[in-house]
């Protein structure tokens, strides 16, 4: 399995979410809203974009490298997708996984008829999954983690296609939201712990499915409600929706880095607004971790909203002493570390007659490798700030991610070796503090984390996995083998 982490952003910095779904039925023109549905979702994923339509006889696909705009803008590429069904999928590659062979979503003929998936998460035992089918013959087309659920539903027993999809996610360890198609209609789910979001619109008689509320917004879709924890919903061609959940009741873990950073701060998360959630971190970090200062300023764009809400409790001002240029293109593996540092300032330059002689807060999402830290504090300290104080709208994320979202290994991580005192003279900040961990929890509406219960998944900054992560424990048993590749596609 890659290791390797091209999900952060082009300066190895920032965690990135590895895709987006979305999925439409009964509308005449499905994949022209599946392609806006997944514009809205573009965040998610920026390297690849596919869509499969089905006409009522026959699948139709279209894949493509790049953004949703670059394959699907025209209408000559919406036309090759007929049909009142569309599913689609936006991804970030991995290294060594770039390549249309692993955009989604996937599809395969199966002997119950045609199959097509887009999932979203990690499925964290998909090597020993792998390594077992193969040895019973399956072929495989991709390294992607998603074709493993194809060989699990081809090879089940079972009659109908949702108890081929049960028993096949039975056998699954990890995170995953799900988009199914098959001639007989569309299929939603998401894993018992919900670790991974996944919504339900209605645009008309049509139904619609999406990672985020957003997507909803953006096609003119009323939200309907999120797909439940462990829920399978099923919607015929009719308009029938049938509701099944067929892993009991599991208390349900979702990702609250969905809160922190992933999900648009326009979508509405777990019943709670994005935008005020990540408001109510900045005002929990002004009252846990309160500073004499001249301006409060964000790094644009994800510490925006933790900004305001920091400015707003301590009263200190806030102002854009940071301005992020959008035209930057994107780089994911820059070739040296002066050419990482040098993108750095092509992104961000500060607004040096504002900070000059200012005590400056500055407020940030996360810190991962702490490098892109360390230069927007040394951009501050260029442009003439007297002070510098760096304040994080999250917990110091100290462990890996192996739901959906790749990280680098701990040792890459600042918080894995080091503590907070370390970590402020390694970014060279006059302070550092983290939001705690009940700071976060009571930002999103709790009264702290309930350690026994976590109602959240916060294994990357608390180290405790909601599930068992067999191809981990499995590589670091035997570092000698050598493990069947599967890129963490999502």
């Amino acid at each position: 399995m890659n290791l390797t982490h091209p999900y952060l952003d082009e300066h190895g910095d920032k965690l990135r979410e590895e895709c987006g779904i979305f999925g439409v039925i009964g509308a005449t023109d499905a994949a022209a809203v599946c392609a806006l549905g997944l514009h809205a979702l573009q965040h998610r994923g920026q390297e690849a974009v596919g869509i499969t339509s089905f006409d009522g006889a026959e699948f139709f696909t279209r894949r493509g490298l790049g953004h949703v705009a670059d394959n699907f803008s025209s209408g000559e590429s919406i036309a090759e997708l007929p049909g009142m069904m569309a599913g689609g999928h936006v991804r970030y590659s991995t290294t060594g996984g770039a390549g249309l062979r692993n955009v989604q979503p996937l599809y395969a003929d199966l002997a119950s008829g045609g199959f097509a998936v887009a999932h979203n998460g990690n499925i964290s035992n998909a090597g020993h999954l792998k390594r077992d089918l193969v040895q019973r013959g399956a072929i495989f087309q991709s390294t992607s983690d998603t074709e493993v659920i194809i060989h699990l539903v081809a090879t089940s027993r079972f009659k109908s296609m949702l108890d081929k999809l049960v028993d096949a996610l039975r056998l699954v360890e990890g995170a995953y939201s799900l988009i199914v198609m098959t001639p007989r209609g569309m299929a939603a789910c998401r894993d018992p712990l919900g670790i991974r979001p996944l919504v339900m619109g209605k645009l008309g008689d049509a139904v619609v499915f999406a990672s985020e509320t957003v997507a909803l917004d953006v096609v003119g879709a009323e939200f309907v409600r999120q797909v439940e924890p462990g829920e399978f919903v099923e919607v015929d061609f009719d308009g029938t929706i049938r509701s099944h959940k067929p892993f009991g009741d599991v208390q349900a873990r979702p990702c609250i880095f969905e809160h922190v950073y992933f999900s648009r701060p326009d979508s509405v998360f777990n019943d709670r607004s994005v935008y005020e959630s990540r408001k109510q971190i900045g005002v929990e970090l002004a009252k846990e971790a309160p500073v004499e200062a001249d301006l409060v300023v964000p790094v644009p764009d994800s510490g925006v909203p933790a900004a305001i809400g920091y400015s707003q409790q301590s009263g200190i001002p806030f102002e854009l002493g940071i301005i992020r240029s959008h035209y930057v293109g994107r780089t994911f593996i820059q070739p040296s570390d002066g050419a990482r540092h040098a993108s750095v300032k092509r992104k961000h330059n500060a607004n040096r007659k504002l900070v000059e002689g200012k005590r400056i807060v500055l407020i940030d999402d996360s810190i991962v490798r702490g490098t892109t830290s360390l230069k927007i504090v040394q951009i501050m300290r260029d442009a003439g700030a007297k002070e510098v104080h760096f304040r994080v709208a999250s917990p110091p994320t100290g462990h890996g991610c192996y739901y959906g979202v790749d990280t680098p290994e701990r040792s890459k991580l600042l918080a894995g070796r080091m503590d907070v005192a370390a970590m402020c003279d390694f970014i060279q900040a006059d302070s550092l503090a983290f939001v705690s961990i009940n700071g976060l929890y009571r930002a999103v509406g709790h009264e702290a984390r309930n350690a026994n219960r976590p109602q959240y998944c916060d294994a990357c900054f608390t180290g405790d996995y909601p599930t068992r992560l067999t191809d981990l424990a499995e590589r670091h048993h035997d570092d000698t083998q050598l493990p069947l590749q599967v890129d963490k596609v999502a």
